[in-house]
């Protein structure tokens, strides 16, 4: 059989852009056009502008731009080998190889994201980054229920911030949107209607749910390290970030296939695929959760 590896790799990278439609991350500013090299440059500016009110001192004082460029390379998703023999592919009736990127594809989408949402999780909890307790109800295994009163002391620490009202998004848990769906029959119903995307809107932030949550410890409001194995005392944690604070990229796409007529010992294809990309915060403020 014949693999064409620039078909497949075209392939997944339309199957990743289309999955990305309608995230969490929908209109994010997207950099992808910046990340030469797989290496993101951003850059980091140090000046407020002072507004002046009713000014009557000329000549007007000066404020002096200052800036750096901070070069980021894009996290690398690699998938583990998959092995096809050619006696696999003379007894299937479907198009296995064809099977095979999709379910890399699928592979690389679930951890790219989870791994975006953990960037954009706090790394503790400041008046910049805020990080509120759950105040509902505790359960048997120590976690307490997310209620409508907690997004709202979100909103407030927002507020107290400075922060902009405009674009703020809450990603939930799986458990926290559990929650409000048992709490809050209005939050059902507007689940109920919507099929991907936006839930609904919470006071001031448009609401959104994932299964791939990062862990914060409890007792002290830091945030685990991604894929750190939780203990007693970490929760999962629903992210809250303001759309215009953060940013993504794309990099290269790349399919690894070895053809069985290359492996006569094993008489297998094998294939993988690499795919850069990465998720960020602008600045270390604007973003906040929910434990």
């Amino acid at each position: 059989m014949s693999v064409k590896t620039e078909v497949w790799v075209r392939g997944v990278v339309k199957h990743l852009n289309q999955r990305e439609e309608g995230t969490w991350l929908k209109g994010v500013t997207n950099y992808s056009k910046y990340a030469e090299n797989n290496v993101l440059h951003l850059t980091d500016s140090t000046i407020d502008p002072e507004v002046l009110i009713n000014n009557t001192t000329y000549p007007i004082p000066i404020q002096d731009f200052e800036d750096s460029d901070i070069p980021i390379s894009l996290d690398k998703f690699v998938t583990k080998q998959t092995r096809i023999t050619d006696d696999e592919l003379e007894a299937c009736t479907y198009d296995k190889i064809g099977l095979a990127k999709d379910k890399h594809a699928k592979a690389i989408h679930k951890s790219k994201y989870a791994k975006a949402l953990h960037a954009l999780c706090p790394a503790k909890h400041t008046d910049k980054t805020p990080v509120i307790i759950c105040s509902g109800e505790e359960l048997p295994d120590g976690r307490r229920r997310l209620v409508r009163a907690d997004v709202i002391r979100l909103r407030a620490a927002y507020d107290e911030a400075g922060f902009d009202k405009e674009g703020r998004r809450l990603v939930l848990t799986s458990e926290h949107c559990t929650d409000l769906l048992l709490e809050d029959k209005e939050f059902k119903a507007q689940y109920a209607k919507h099929i991907t995307g936006k839930i609904t809107t919470m006071y001031g932030f448009d609401i959104y749910d994932t299964v791939s949550s990062p862990y914060i410890t409890v007792a002290t409001k830091v945030k685990k390290a991604f894929k750190a194995i939780p203990a007693s005392g970490d929760q999962q944690a629903s992210v809250s970030f303001i759309v215009d604070g953060v940013c993504y990229a794309k990099g290269t796409t790349r399919m690894y296939y070895s053809p069985a007529k290359t492996n006569p010992g094993t008489q297998a294809n094998f294939i993988n695929f690499r795919h850069r990309y990465i998720a960020l915060p602008i600045k270390q403020e604007g973003i906040g959760a929910i434990v």
